[in-house]
This record gives C-alpha cells, sequence and structure tokens, in this order.
C-alpha cells in the first residue's frame, strides 16, 4: 500500500475559482481526503493559497502565515454593494484628488476598527452575513480590530491606484478600499486583488492549477521542531 501524500503545497489560485475549487482540484490530484487550508481568497482574487495535506492539517497552528501582502487595485468614483467589481453600484461620488488619498492613508494603517463588507464570510448568530445580503436582509455586523502595516502606492491612474499593502490576519482589502473612498469623500471599490505573500510563504514559488492536473507537484514536507524551555 502507498503511503499517504502529506505536506504542504503552495498554490497560485486563478481568478474566477473558489477556494474550496481549488480544494477540490488538489483532493482529486492527490487521492486524498484531508486538506486544510491557512486563509482562503475571494473567487475574483487571485494569488497565494496555503494548502496543508494528510496528517500536515494537524500543523495548521503551528505555522505563521503573518503578515500578508497584497498587490490591489482600487477604483474611486463608485461603491458597491460588495465593496468589489462583482457587486451593484450603491453610491457614486467625484473621484478624489491625490493629496487627499495620501492623506487619508494614515487613517487607515495601523490597528483599526473595521466593518466588514456585507458580502463576508462573518457570522451573526449563526448566518453568515454574504447569506443574509444575498436574501436581502440585514444582520448587526460590528466593527472588528485589525491591524494594517503599511500602504505603498504603486501606480496612479485618473481614478484608480495601484496600491501594496501589508496587513494581519483577518483584514478585508475590499473593506479597505471602501473606506478609503468614504474618508476621501469620494466612492471607491476593489478592482483586483492578488496575495504575493503570507508570512514567509511566497507566491513565486507556488504552483498552477494545470501543473496540480498534469504533474502532480510533489508536497512541501513539514516538521515540528522542539525548541529548549531555556532558549
Amino acid at each position: 500500500m502507498s503511503a499517504r501524500p502529506e505536506g504542504m503545497l503552495l498554490v497560485d489560485k486563478p481568478a474566477g475559482v473558489t477556494s474550496h475549487d481549488v480544494v477540490q482540484l488538489v483532493r482529486r490530484a492527490y487521492g486524498e481526503r484531508s486538506i486544510g487550508h491557512l486563509g482562503t481568497l475571494d473567487p475574483f482574487a487571485t494569488g497565494l493559497l496555503i494548502l496543508l495535506i494528510g496528517h500536515s492539517t494537524r500543523l495548521a497552528t503551528f505555522i505563521v502565515t503573518e503578515p500578508k501582502v497584497y498587490q490591489a487595485t482600487i477604483r474611486f468614483g463608485t461603491e458597491t454593494d460588495t465593496d468589489d467589481c462583482t457587486g451593484v453600484a450603491i453610491r457614486e461620488a467625484p473621484p478624489p484628488s491625490p493629496e487627499a488619498i495620501r492623506y487619508a492613508i494614515p487613517a487607515l494603517t495601523g490597528k483599526i476598527q473595521q466593518m466588514p463588507p456585507a458580502y463576508s464570510a462573518k457570522s451573526v448568530e449563526g448566518i453568515r452575513a454574504y447569506d443574509a445580503a444575498r436574501r436581502g436582509e440585514e444582520i448587526d455586523l460590528k466593527p472588528v480590530e485589525v491591524e494594517v502595516h503599511e500602504w505603498h502606492i504603486d501606480a496612479e491612474r485618473e481614478a484608480e491606484i495601484d496600491v501594496t499593502v501589508t496587513c494581519g490576519t483577518g483584514t478585508y482589502i475590499r473593506a479597505l478600499a471602501r473606506d478609503l473612498g468614504r474618508a476621501t469623500a469620494s466612492a471607491a471599490h476593489l478592482t483586483s486583488l492578488r496575495r504575493i505573500r503570507s508570512g514567509q510563504f511566497d507566491v513565486r514559488d507556488a504552483v498552477t492549477l494545470e501543473a496540480i492536473r498534469s504533474a502532480h507537484p510533489p508536497l512541501h514536507k513539514l516538521s515540528v521542531v522542539a525548541t529548549p524551555a531555556n532558549a
């Protein structure tokens, strides 16, 4: 009997598929049902998805996946009900000046209170926010403390900016886009999102779905190293 597959797989998720779709593909490719992830990505987002396979799922709590680094494009002028390009426009306003954007970013840096998107996996009394939103119902979402370490503006266009954001787990980049629009007396939503790094793991070391289907790339072996009590 062949040994069960075990280890870590770094995947470069494309747009248009869910994180669950990727998990299902890896289950079929490696013949292993036990697969866990270290942070999902929205369907429209791309980039680094970390999967643990087989007995390696037991090591999830030992793996450091912070800070997370994202590349994103924010479009000003329109706010959507999902805070990204997949939603319906709910508010419009003129784009802000570059000076207004730079003035607003520091208030969205550090430890901040962030209202999760209406279409999110946040749960209130057992009801997922996105399920309620799809039914047209409102639930009492509460702001959550998140940490945004750094923003970097990579490019500016008439009504868009490209940014690199370094942040902690639980931060919604599309909520940052929404709040940046509001903070500049404008409106904004996210049009693209790519996770390029999570802790020590980089998307440059990840494999594509095509490679998983055709080549079944080898898994990264994991082990726990005990630290001496007096270290």
